[in-house]
């Protein structure tokens, strides 16, 4: 089964790997996508925005094309010692005091983790090959014990939430006549 990485919703190389895919009507297309997905942190809600949107087209791609025999996978990786934390971080030269307690936490120059993430990316892309080349494929695929952890509290959070906001959720249908 041929093989397609794709590194980001934007990328002009991305478009034309996933429409190699189609194709060829096999594959596995694999977008890159983050833990910033499920879960957004003050002063990373451009970032999240961007990896919801690419979880959103992988979805519906999945959808699409698995009657074709194509797999769609979305990697959320958690913290790996890439440079994501370090030069390339880039930020707003205007500081709002405001949000010190929130966003501000976000400022490269508070950020103290490169270097120290969990995540080896050797390993990462091990785990990726090994998954793709597999009989069969998550949908979405965690790397990283901070990314089950962050996504497993985010989801049941949001059950939590469902659940206790379902009696009035429900109260929306159209009453139909003799009901």
């Amino acid at each position: 089964m041929t093989t397609w990485f794709i590194t980001g919703a934007s990328s002009g190389l991305g478009a034309a790997l996933a429409r190699a895919v189609l194709d060829r009507r096999s594959g596995t297309v694999v977008n890159v996508s983050s833990i910033g997905a499920p879960r957004s942190n003050p002063g990373s809600g451009y970032y999240s925005a961007t990896k919801l949107a690419l979880e959103g087209v992988s979805d519906a791609l999945r959808r699409e094309v698995a009657p074709l025999g194509i797999r769609v996978m979305v990697v959320e990786p958690g913290a790996f010692r890439t440079d994501f934390a370090g030069r390339s971080l880039t930020q707003s030269r205007t500081v709002v005091d405001d949000y010190a307690d929130t966003a501000g936490r976000r400022r490269k120059e508070h950020d103290r983790t490169h270097g120290t993430q969990p995540g080896d990316p050797d390993r990462a892309a091990q785990v990726i090959i090994h998954t793709v080349t597999g009989e069969s494929a998550p949908f979405r695929l965690l790397l990283g014990t901070d990314a089950v952890r962050v996504v497993r509290d985010e989801m049941q959070e949001r059950i939590r939430e469902i659940d206790e906001w379902a009696p009035l959720s429900v109260t929306t249908d159209f009453v139909e006549a003799g009901r």
